[in-house]
């Protein structure tokens, strides 16, 4: 028998790929951090003798979810300013918090919190759009998750960075920093076409193509935006962005909500990702995006949550079933993204857009062993006819049992690892007093 590190046997395997395959009664076998073969248990038992067994007997072992876009330390600024429009929200709120606040100790706190929230609902790698990336880095280390992590560029300055080029020089430092940690990637993160100017995009496009990294910016999020850039750039934001070079499949278009038939043929034609964020749109009211009509377009749409702020949980379980539901409604047609379709932006499309998807997002040999497992024990998941659909529609990230990140358990019988000494509580609370005597 071949030693191996890991065996985990489930109930059933979903593994993405090949696409719409549910695998009864199978095993993942995994050696070296990753997967080394995905077979029938008793084969599995046959063949392999591995150092530690797990058996999950009432589960569905899936890929571990990939959550496409968030602002992870604002994960402190939980429901600091709810119920507003998004220009509203920022001006008034966040930005001024911001601004008394962000700090690298504001943004490690915030990520570890964000970290820990995720990996308890399956998440096991994260695109992060924010300030102070090493300090991301660092949360994301401590946690074991992995991280894209944006090298973000606005033209005004931030307790972070003076102007772009400074945002852009100390998001490279970071990448040169730590480009060797096995968890961590990068992403050119200019922040959106209302706060980068056409030079700072341009230098984005030069260095992404120089150091092949995606680029991760907010997209016809609202109509205001796009009213916006008519008025200053006589284009809409789409065009200008196609005009300066950022099209093509680099490009990962956050939100994508105010875009017409001929702007997601466009979108399709460049070969750009999507990262749909539904809870995030229907909360700020940005409005709905079109995504039954991007999947006939066979546009890569992954599936984020955006922060905490704006959500208010990062919960891609969730975002996929609204996901699900919202391209039924909009595009008039039940049987727009799937189950399966559904699953797979909570996995490999997301890891596909930020160029990941040789290494996770799917339960393939040679991938890394990212996992999540799902228990379906509790009533509210009972009887289970079909167990993409109850995936989709009925489970939550309370029924998540297990997460493992490369092999290594994060989450065990639903308990968090890695956090027992980090004091995540201590510290939330010194925030969460400072930041509501000042607000």
């Amino acid at each position: 028998m071949q030693p191996v590190e890991l065996l985990v046997s489930a109930r059933w395997v979903i593994p993405v790929e090949p696409p719409e395959t549910v695998l009864a009664d199978h095993s993942v076998a995994v050696a070296g951090g990753r997967i080394l073969a995905v077979l029938p248990t008793a084969e599995a038992e046959r063949r392999y003798r591995p150092a530690e067994r797990v058996r999950l007997d009432r589960h569905a072992l899936i890929p571990g979810l990939v959550n496409l876009h968030t602002h992870a330390s604002m994960t402190l600024m939980r429901g600091l300013a709810d119920d507003l429009p998004l220009m509203t929200w920022l001006k008034d709120y966040i930005w001024p918090v911001e601004a008394k606040h962000v700090s690298p100790e504001f943004v490690y706190d915030g990520t570890l919190l964000a970290c820990a929230e995720m990996l308890r609902g399956g998440v096991t790698c994260f695109n992060e759009m924010y300030f102070f990336p090493e300090a991301a880095a660092r949360a994301a280390l401590a946690a074991g998750i992995r991280a894209a992590l944006g090298i973000i560029a606005f033209e005004f300055p931030t307790p972070y960075a003076s102007d772009a080029d400074d945002y852009i020089a100390k998001g490279l430092a970071a990448r040169d920093s730590l480009k060797q940690e096995p968890l961590l990637s990068f992403c050119m993160a200019p922040h959106a076409p209302y706060t980068v100017s056409d030079r700072t995009f341009a230098r984005v496009v030069t260095i992404a193509e120089e150091l092949d990294l995606p680029i991760h910016v907010h997209l016809h999020e609202t109509r205001h935006e796009i009213d916006e850039s008519l008025a200053q750039f006589k284009a809409r934001p789409l065009e200008r962005l196609r005009a300066l070079g950022l099209l093509g499949p680099r490009l990962i278009a956050v939100h994508a909500v105010h875009v017409t038939e001929q702007e997601i043929a466009t979108l399709a034609r460049f070969g750009a990702s999507v990262a749909h964020c539904p809870s995030s749109n229907l909360k700020l009211a940005s409005g709905f995006a079109p995504v039954a009509a991007m999947l006939k377009q066979r546009i890569n749409v992954g599936l984020g949550t955006d922060g905490a702020a704006s959500n208010n949980r990062l919960d891609v379980l969730q975002e996929m079933r609204t996901a699900a539901l919202l391209a039924k409604a909009v595009g008039n047609d039940a049987e727009a993204m799937p189950a399966h379709q559904a699953l797979a932006a909570a996995t490999l499309h997301g890891a596909r857009a930020l160029g990941l998807d040789a290494s996770i997002g799917s339960l393939a040999p040679g991938k890394f062993a990212d996992l999540c497992a799902v228990a379906f024990d509790r009533p509210e998941l009972l009887p289970c006819y079909d167990v993409a659909s109850h995936l989709v529609y009925s489970a939550g990230r309370e029924h998540v049992s297990h997460v493992w990140i490369g092999g290594e358990p994060r989450v065990n019988e639903g308990r968090l690892l890695r956090f027992e000494n980090l004091d995540l509580n201590k510290r939330i609370l010194l925030w969460h007093n400072k930041l509501a005597a000042e607000s």
